[in-house]
């Protein structure tokens, strides 16, 4: 799904909530045009090159054959934007999605298959993108012993549920650090029935991170507010064997814009399912 990524603080959920995720902090940095512009050096220098070595004159023999500098240069960069444009729509296609299974705890989804899992990640499951670290995917299970869950309308509307999510997000995100301050949306709140015949609640929010650039300087002029990180958070929600399972996806949100589909995809998948006694 990356073209070219894991995704501490005081943390408590909230009565219905799975456990809090741990890696919630990462940031990362987006490679996938870095070998576009790396190809595009190469072949300024292979047309340079050429375009050196060309002769000025022919002999009769081979003057029949000859390319003039221009044609030459004009073949070297028609094929250089071949080249780009179709390493442009190979970075652009969706990377196919893997099924991962959990039997035992009862759920499943899809995922990207270049992601990568990370173990102590603090959730049931977690994997993320090898290249944008705060791009990730995780589970988090109720505790059976803390609350019984019936349907995933015990959380009350999509609306409800929503506003609860966001505060446990903004819980996890708690910081001690002066001048920190965060701003949050809920942008989206539905519920709809899966093929397995389950309700499930999604719900999408945007969290920005805002600090101080000085937080210790004593005039309020050297204390610059700058922006730490921008991100979208989907949640999907569903309850089985009297537990709330919660599928998490967490994404830059500049990103987010290029790969909407194919995390609305994951979203999508995430399936409860009954366990075997």
């Amino acid at each position: 799904m990356a073209k070219i990524v894991a995704v501490a603080e005081e943390r408590s959920f909230f009565f219905f909530s799975p456990l809090a995720s741990t890696l919630s902090e990462f940031s990362g940095t987006k490679l996938h045009y870095s070998h576009i512009h790396f190809k595009r050096k190469q072949w300024q220098m292979k047309a340079a090159s050429i375009t050196q070595q060309l002769p000025c004159d022919y002999s009769s023999k081979t003057k029949a054959f000859a390319v003039s500098r221009r044609k030459a240069l004009s073949l070297l960069l028609s094929t250089y934007i071949v080249f780009e444009a179709g390493s442009d729509a190979l970075a652009q296609q969706s990377l196919p999605l893997r099924e991962y299974i959990d039997a035992f705890d009862g759920y499943s989804f899809r995922y990207p298959s270049n992601w990568i899992q990370v173990r102590g990640a603090g959730a049931d499951i977690f994997f993320r993108d090898p290249y944008i670290l705060d791009e990730n995917v995780s589970v988090e299970i109720s505790s059976p012993s803390s609350s019984r869950f019936k349907s995933v309308q015990d959380l009350g509307t999509p609306e409800d549920a929503g506003k609860k999510v966001l505060k446990q997000y903004l819980t996890e995100f708690m910081s001690t650090r002066l001048g920190v301050r965060r701003e949050s949306n809920i942008l989206s709140t539905t519920s709809r029935v899966a093929d397995d015949g389950k309700l499930y609640y999604q719900v999408e929010v945007n969290i920005k991170s805002y600090a101080n650039n000085n937080e210790l300087a004593v005039m309020p002029q050297e204390r610059v507010v700058r922006m730490e990180w921008d991100r979208r958070y989907l949640s999907a929600l569903g309850v089985e064997n009297n537990q709330l399972y919660e599928l998490r996806l967490q994404v830059p949100e500049n990103v987010f814009a290029e790969e909407q589909n194919d995390l609305r995809q994951v979203m999508d998948s995430f399936r409860v399912n009954k366990i075997g006694t």
